[in-house]
């Protein structure tokens, strides 16, 4: 999720870190291979924030990066806080969150489904369901309940539910779009009928899921883009984790005597009225007058 944004924009190093196995003391196989299909050049074994501070100020065995990008554990977040101005970081995602705006088409089953998924996560993990719908509510909350009960960590989803989830009934499928764009969730699901048609209505959301096979858990693993995404309302300034975040620019300033002769005297006006004769005198020097 972090590795190809960086490869695609032509990033020569990329490093990763990853806590090992609590029975092997190695990574998982599957974060192995998929760094090696990403073209990751370095894996270390650490997670929490002292592998973010070596990572900043490098080590013996850990060399230094120019940014650090990707979501990890509240200690992750913080440390990511605080070397930021020594290394580039991509952002601070907290929680994971998710907003799913419903009508009646909706299959209420999978609009549950889709809820838990995200409520799995964390017991600060956000799900939200908002919808004009009261019977949708409704059904959809029964179909929360007897879901749980089959899912394995049940605890964890109840903890989320009970923390910052939630089921908002509104006036209007406008309505609804407007509290998701003011919540600027990092997901957010529409399982409307004709989704396409609101798109443009959308101005806050780390990404946007379109229907009942674009669920949110695709994303999370197989479709799209990165899932690096915006949390904690962020999403009203950020963007998810994209090539750009690799990318930094240069300016380049090369002017000859007719520009010179051009713009000079309106820097060196502007020189005097800070009072930074030394920066006047600079210009003056070069007018030759």
């Amino acid at each position: 999720m972090t590795a190809i944004p960086a490869r695609v924009a032509g990033v020569p190093h990329v490093a990763i870190i990853t806590p090992p196995q609590r029975n092997s003391g190695l990574p998982h196989p599957a974060i192995l291979v998929a760094a090696d299909i990403a073209g990751v050049n370095a894996v270390y074994v650490a997670g929490g924030a002292q592998a973010v501070g070596a990572l900043a100020f490098g080590t013996e065995s850990v060399q230094s990066v120019d940014k650090i990008c990707g979501p990890g554990s509240l200690f992750t977040t913080l440390a990511k806080r605080q070397v930021f101005g020594i290394v580039g970081i991509d952002g601070l995602p907290g929680p994971t969150e998710t907003v799913v705006v419903a009508d009646d088409s909706a299959d209420p089953q999978s609009a549950a489904a889709d809820l838990l998924a995200q409520a799995e996560h964390d017991v600060l993990a956000s799900a939200i369901l908002l919808t004009h719908s009261r019977s949708m509510a409704e059904k959809v909350q029964v179909a929360v309940m007897a879901q749980l009960e089959e899912l394995g960590r049940s605890e964890v989803i109840a903890g989320s539910l009970s923390r910052g989830s939630g089921i908002v009934v509104t006036e209007s499928l406008t309505q609804s779009l407007a509290l998701a764009n003011a919540y600027a969730p990092e997901h957010l699901c529409l399982l409307v009928q004709d989704p396409w048609q609101h798109v443009g209505a959308i101005q806050n959301a780390g990404g946007v899921f379109l229907g009942e096979r674009s669920f949110e858990v695709l994303g999370d693993y197989v479709a799209g883009p990165s899932h690096v995404m915006p949390t904690g309302g962020t999403a009203r300034f950020a963007s998810p984790v994209n090539v750009n975040d690799f990318v930094k620019i240069i300016s380049v300033i090369g002017l000859n005597d007719q520009a010179l002769q051009k713009i000079g005297p309106a820097a060196e006006t502007l020189a005097n009225a800070e009072g930074l004769t030394a920066h006047a005198a600079a210009v003056h020097k070069r007018l030759g007058e």
